[in-house]
């Protein structure tokens, strides 16, 4: 027996019998009440989701789009592949760039998930891997909200479907003591799925996704029934293999998917950009006054993040030593927006050094014993030295003291 949406019954409809429905029901009915309180005093969620924040420009691109479209689709390869790297629309409209690098990255992530292999994101962290998975399923679905979020203690039901133990109890395994699990419900309604950090989730649970993957169904054996794929079924992971708590992909699961590595931004300039603009987004979200330009201290901030990862510094002319964390570009933005936040509440209204400074110690020493040294050996030998960078050395010694 198969369970798909085209049979009658979609596994979303699965989640539980009529007393069940009803306790939702009555939980629908107290979030639906909660939403219009909020719409009615014009508030908006603190982290909308892509297809919300993105809504008017994902609306123009399908509008205009005329190229052909994989089935269940909103958007054609070429007009998704539009939405994450950005453009101009012949009506006028711009689309603001999600992800900033290599176009042929973009391209090769698109095109995986229009055949039958699954999408592997992998990088390290802060190279945008989560991002870019939100927005192609939200370009793609017009849903990124089929999630399963990897972690040390992610059970095969995440991925596979739980039971309702109440109408399990009373009435034995049944349709309607089903709980889909995301990549389920993305399989009977052809949508894109997402796992994130998936080597994070113990190897044994990876393995489950290796069925789903392959032959695009998922068994219910206490059942006697399956779940078979839908057209427009896909899944987007997520990874990094230099991080704690890594359970490497069997190679079984890793033929199911191909891989695309997400590098580190190419040069200074483009890490500037990404970093600018993720804090312009962020904030707006959290209602921060609108600060002058503040692209001086963004650079020194990318500067330090780039030449301690790398271990030089940008001429090249000296060696430093590297601490124990990733210094990455999602690291520098939240260093960048909480010294917004303290420049506008607490400063007088621009971004300066000492708004900074306390939040690149933070970051950078992780560990208090060895990363102080490296810092301390930082400010000294590259930061003191380096001209109109007198005002951030003193900040940051003031911090570090």
């Amino acid at each position: 027996m198969s369970v798909s949406v085209e049979s009658g019954k979609a596994a979303g409809d699965m989640a539980g019998g009529p007393a069940e429905r009803g306790r939702q029901q009555g939980a629908g009915d107290v979030r639906d009440s909660n939403k219009r309180q909020r719409e009615g005093a014009g508030q908006e969620a603190l982290r909308p989701h892509a297809e919300t924040a993105f809504a008017d420009e994902l609306a123009a691109l399908a509008a205009q789009d005329d190229r052909p479209r994989p089935a269940r689709w909103n958007l054609s390869p070429w007009a998704v592949a539009t939405y994450l790297l950005g453009g101009t629309l012949p009506d006028g409209t711009v689309v603001t760039p999600k992800y900033v690098g290599p176009r042929r990255i973009v391209e090769v992530a698109v095109t995986t998930l229009a055949t039958d292999r699954a999408l592997l994101l992998l990088g390290v962290p802060g190279t945008a891997k989560t991002w870019v998975s939100e927005h192609l399923a939200a370009a793609v679905s017009g849903d990124s909200t089929l999630l399963v979020q990897g972690t040390a203690g992610t059970p095969e039901e995440a991925i596979r479907y739980g039971w309702n133990y109440a109408q399990l109890l009373a009435h034995g395994p049944s349709r309607d003591a089903l709980v889909p699990s995301p990549v389920m419900r993305a399989m009977a309604e052809g949508m894109t799925a997402r796992v994130e950090e998936l080597t994070r989730i113990p190897a044994d649970v990876q393995d489950t996704l290796i069925t789903i993957l392959s032959e695009k169904t998922l068994p219910i054996p206490e059942l006697g029934a399956e779940v078979q794929a839908v057209p427009g079924f896909n899944l987007i992971a997520t990874a990094n293999d230099r991080d704690r708590g890594v359970n490497e992909l069997s190679s079984a699961l890793r033929r199911r998917f191909n891989t695309v590595v997400l590098p580190l931004p190419e040069s200074v300039q483009a890490e500037v950009d990404i970093v600018s603009r993720r804090v312009e987004q962020l904030g707006r979200s959290l209602d921060l006054p609108r600060l002058p330009d503040g692209t001086e201290e963004i650079l020194r901030v990318v500067t330090v993040f780039r030449e301690l990862r790398g271990g030089a510094t940008d001429d090249g002319r000296t060696k430093v030593k590297s601490p124990s964390g990733t210094l990455s570009t999602a690291e520098a933005i939240s260093v960048v927006t909480n010294g917004l936040a303290l420049a506008a509440h607490f400063g007088d209204g621009v971004l300066r050094p000492g708004d900074v400074a306390a939040g690149i110690l933070g970051a950078v020493v992780r560990d208090p014993a060895a990363d102080r040294v490296v810092w301390q050996e930082y400010l000294e030998t590259v930061v003191r030295e380096r001209d109109g960078w007198k005002d951030f050395y003193r900040a940051c010694r003031e911090v570090s003291a």
